[in-house]
């Protein structure tokens, strides 16, 4: 639809600056001799229009300042690094597959643990943070044939990548950050969606159990819910009654499926933890679901990802295109047509990104370069709305 134009922002309703912000500016983002945030947009824009032909470079890098300043930024990732000469990533976040092994790749083609480990580490160093999907992991009590053991289940690994995240330290002091998940239906989930309870433990984790509609027909049943790997019970569990299905997975316990959520909630409600993600949802909403599998989410749980896929964000802070606020000068409005000047931009923006960042793994450079995923998003929809 044809909108007229419209008057520009009212700057007499412009708020001063808070001194909070201009710390969190200079501790966070502000490199070498940067004294404002202009100074800082300066540098994200020249870094972005890096890689566009050289003779559309000047143009694209000012329609990105310009964009900066109308209020398009990028995630922290991008306003700390890009540009500058850190070796890390302007990804905010990653998903790592985990396979059933310690080293190399299990049956499926999925990296070990202690491989999954290392390249966690290694993108954590780089500024990234990284989500995984551990149910592949062989639960507690199941059978090593190698070895002649008992494997010690998820749980035992999680401490180690927790461990693992306190001690890496991320480019530009930026804290590690995780996500863990564990399906509904892993034989360990119990011991999963309680483990926060115990003070001090998975601190640098945040959790989600993964549902699936199954399950949520099984609940809506009050019906059993069967608890399965494809892994073999050891001997104990085998004695207390496990038994093969027709699919090939073991089932080490049935409990109700009731039980089972109130558990979630009850962990939910006092501890703030675990998180639910509906992966059947997401896969059926999921575009590219013809061409991957998503088990996992960034460590904040807001982008479902596949195994390699990153985050690469971007949001839009929506207050800036509201014309006349509060009836000053005028009638109310949103500006439409600056709003969607200013989104086109940063698409190309974001896609830039892809380009310009270093990437802690090729696989995850791969993974981008073959679906140039980016995030667009908004912020100040409440004060816009006001």
């Amino acid at each position: 639809m044809k909108r007229d134009p419209l008057p520009a922002a009212n700057t007499a309703l412009t708020l001063p600056v808070q001194p909070i912000s201009q710390d969190v500016l200079a501790e966070k983002y502000l490199k070498g001799n940067e004294q404002t945030a202009a100074d800082l947009y300066a540098r994200v824009a020249r870094a972005l229009a890096s890689v566009e032909k050289e003779d559309i470079r000047a143009e694209w890098e000012a329609k990105f300042l310009g964009n900066l300043h109308a209020g398009a930024i990028g995630a922290g990732r991008i306003m700390s690094a890009a540009g500058t000469d850190i070796q890390a990533t302007l990804i905010n976040c990653f998903v790592q597959p985990v396979g059933d092994c310690i080293q190399g790749f299990d049956d499926d083609g999925y990296p070990g643990i202690y491989e999954a480990l290392r390249e966690s580490a290694e993108t954590m160093r780089r500024g990234g943070g990284v989500g995984y999907d551990f149910s592949r992991i062989r639960p507690n009590g199941a059978e090593v044939k190698g070895t002649h053991s008992i494997a010690s289940g998820p749980c035992s690994y999680i401490n180690v990548f927790d461990q693992s995240c306190a001690t890496v330290e991320s480019a530009g002091s930026r804290r590690g950050a995780q996500m863990g998940v564990l399906r509904i239906d892993h034989p360990d989930v119990l011991d999963f969606i309680t483990a926060k309870r115990t003070p001090g433990r998975w601190n640098n984790f945040n959790v989600s159990v993964g549902v699936t509609d199954a399950f949520m027909q099984a609940l809506a049943d009050d019906a059993d819910w069967e608890l399965v790997h494809k892994a073999r019970p050891g001997r104990k569990i085998m004695q207390a009654g496990a038994t093969q299905r027709a699919d090939g997975k073991w089932v080490y316990r049935r409990v109700p499926a009731r039980q089972l959520w109130d558990t979630i909630m009850k962990s939910t409600y006092d501890f703030a933890e675990p998180g639910i993600l509906f992966l059947d949802a997401i896969r059926r909403d999921n575009n590219l679901n013809y061409c991957e599998a998503i088990e996992a989410t960034n460590p904040c749980g807001e982008q479902p990802l596949p195994p390699y896929g990153c985050c690469d964000l971007g949001p839009i802070i929506l207050t800036r295109f509201v014309r006349h606020a509060f009836g000053q000068g005028g009638e109310p409005a949103f500006d439409f047509a600056a709003f969607e000047e200013v989104v086109a931009i940063q698409v190309r923006a974001l896609d830039n990104v892809l380009d310009v960042t270093f990437w802690p793994l090729d696989k995850q450079r791969a993974e981008a370069a073959a679906k140039r995923r980016i995030g667009v998003g908004f912020t100040g929809l409440g004060n816009t709305l006001a």
